[in-house]
């Protein structure tokens, strides 16, 4: 008795020609301190920062949720870097003592 066996072919599959994609450039300068790198990246995020009249205090303030959390690495002086380096310009709050931080586009 001949036993038949079938011959399966298993075919190879091709590999795919997916372009590898680059990391997005990072639109602030690689300098920054992880405080200041932190901020920036929450206000790219729809954060606002808010300061106290003299730019201290700084808090971060969620536009959607009004949720408000304190970086814990931020304080006066790193306002004042971001404000020097042109990435962040001043607008007057809601009340007479608050400055309102924007990304400088």
């Amino acid at each position: 008795m001949t036993v038949k066996r079938k011959t399966v072919q298993i075919h190879a599959k091709k590999k795919s020609r997916t372009p590898v994609r680059e990391k997005s450039p990072e639109r602030h300068p690689s300098d920054l301190s992880e405080a200041e790198k932190d901020l920036v990246s929450h206000m790219e995020r729809g954060w606002r920062l808010e300061t106290n009249s003299l730019g201290g205090n700084p808090v971060l303030r969620d536009s959607k949720s009004n949720e408000v959390i304190r970086p814990m690495s931020a304080n006066r002086s790193t306002v004042e870097a971001l404000e020097k380096r042109g990435l962040i310009v001043r607008r007057k709050g809601g009340e007479p003592l608050k400055i309102v931080w924007l990304l400088k586009k």
